[in-house]
């Protein structure tokens, strides 16, 4: 823990507890899914606001702190459980009641301003989170949650660690938000998790590790530089508008075209074929690349949202940085919710990981080569044919080889962008007003790791967390067709 009764550069450890639900559980074991089993050697998700100081006492608030996550954690029992491993190799979460633990710091040294004024993320930050560096198969003899409290001079930091084979960013922040909302006052939560484990199907497939406990797959000390980029909702659309213009159109084998027009990543994620409706509400049916080959093609609208045009120029940005040969392989990885991808859909609030890995691979000379609108090009095909039967080959490769996910960046050339800028993350009042920023821990972070926010002010507006080898980070900043969509307001 990064606490320390006399450094004036940690946080104090005022108190720490073990909340357990205020009710017990009646679930009983949870098996992991095909889909939270290759998470076991990531490391636990911390992520947390920064709020104005509250006209509570901070004791007021510590009890109203601790009283809302008992509460909680009546509806969300497997976070208050532990992970074990059954006689036949299946890890499961035991909803046993044990709890998860609680601890409130001290850090009055630290202003809000110190926080989220310099360039980087400081170190400081990392230290107002729990269980640093602990990896999510520690789950079976450590909490699978923990919420920590930490008083700033001016205001206060509520930061939480969640076991990541437990839980994806779409459980985590339905937590999160729910937790907001119980301490709020509220007397019936607004999105009930899903605990059904329908994620595809019950797998038969069991994850070995013959040397032990999973080990992380990046050097965790290896040197970085974190910065948050801000795009407002007017350099997002430029980008936008440059992904799509002029009009995309592109000439199939047998001479018909796919033009522009699904709105968003949102709209872009929730399309189904045969002429079905969008969550827009216009009627389309949409060509992927696994059916490109078929003899009939329609004419459909279809648009590179602005989160692809984003994440392209990111990608041109950062392969220009490494300065790559041209013949170099460069992968760029998107984290996807699968939830709505599958037929029939689950439900949106299924508690557990329900998320797979999109790659789309070019070499540096054609990222770099070609213009924005077709590196956008490329992700945005990749995510629209990741539909119903992608999602279930991908299970079914994994069967054949079950294995950890890798995180990091072997090659060099790899980025992988996680989290969502459509996660609620400001929807988190605990009864004094918004928050004023989010902030991640140290987790899972290395060269090429990028996690998107929601921008504070919404519109579409986005955060970009960049994480990169240092040399690489100065080479982006130094990028003009890049910096000239951030914002330094």
């Amino acid at each position: 823990m990064p606490f320390s009764s006399s450094s004036s550069s940690s946080p104090t450890l005022i108190s720490r507890c073990t909340v357990f639900p205020e009710q017990k559980s009646s679930i009983g074991t949870l098996k992991l899914s095909v889909s939270d089993l290759p998470m076991l050697s990531c490391q636990y998700i911390q992520k947390g606001v920064v709020f104005t100081r509250p006209t509570l006492s901070i004791d007021a608030l510590v009890c109203l702190l601790k009283r809302g996550l008992s509460q909680t954690l009546t509806h969300f029992p497997a976070l208050a459980g532990r992970l074990s491993t059954d006689s036949a190799g299946y890890v499961n979460v035991a909803c046993n009641d044990a709890g998860v633990d609680f601890f409130h710091a001290n850090a009055t040294y630290l202003s809000i301003c110190e926080i989220l004024s310099p360039i980087y993320v400081p170190d400081s930050v990392r230290k107002l989170f729990a269980f640093d560096g602990a990896v999510s198969y520690d789950g079976h003899f450590k909490p699978i949650a923990a919420v920590q409290v930490t008083e700033l001079a001016d205001g206060v930091f509520i930061g939480c660690t969640v076991n990541h084979a437990v839980v994806d960013g779409t459980s985590f922040w339905n937590f999160f938000n729910t937790f907001a909302e119980v301490c709020r006052g509220v007397n019936r939560i607004s999105r009930p998790p899903d605990f059904r484990r329908n994620f595809v199907k019950d797998s038969p497939a069991v994850l070995n590790f013959p040397d032990g406990s999973p080990k992380v797959s990046f050097n965790t000390d290896a040197p970085l530089r974190e910065r948050i980029f801000h795009f407002s909702r007017e350099a997002i659309l430029d980008l936008k508008s440059r992904a799509n213009a002029p009009p995309l159109r592109k000439r199939m084998e047998n001479g018909f075209s796919i033009e522009a027009e699904i709105l968003g990543k949102q709209s872009n994620d929730g399309w189904k074929i045969n002429g079905t409706h969008t969550p827009n509400g216009k009627k389309m049916t949409v060509v992927r690349n696994a059916v490109l080959k078929s003899p009939r093609y329609e004419t459909v609208t279809e648009e590179v949202s602005s989160f692809q045009s984003l994440c392209a120029q990111l990608w041109r940005s950062v392969t220009r940085a490494r300065k790559l040969s041209q013949t170099k392989s460069t992968t760029f990885r998107m984290a996807v919710n699968c939830r709505h991808r599958l037929e029939p859909r689950i439900d949106p609030f299924y508690f557990g990981n329900a998320i797979q890995s999109i790659p789309t691979v070019a070499s540096a000379g054609e990222v770099l080569s070609h213009d924005l609108q077709w590196c956008a090009t490329q992700l945005h095909r990749n995510v629209v044919a990741h539909d119903d039967a992608t999602v279930r080959r991908g299970v079914e490769e994994w069967e054949k080889n079950p294995r950890c996910f890798p995180l990091g960046n072997f090659d060099g050339a790899m980025i992988t962008m996680g989290s969502s800028p459509r996660f609620p993350m400001y929807d988190n009042d605990f009864g004094w007003g918004r928050p004023l920023a989010v902030r991640s821990g140290r987790a899972n972070k290395f060269d090429g790791k990028i996690s998107a926010f929601p921008g504070r002010e919404g519109g579409g507006s986005v955060d970009l967390e960049v994480c990169l080898a240092p040399e690489t980070m100065a080479g982006v900043e130094n990028d003009l067709e890049f910096m000239q969509y951030v914002s330094f307001d």
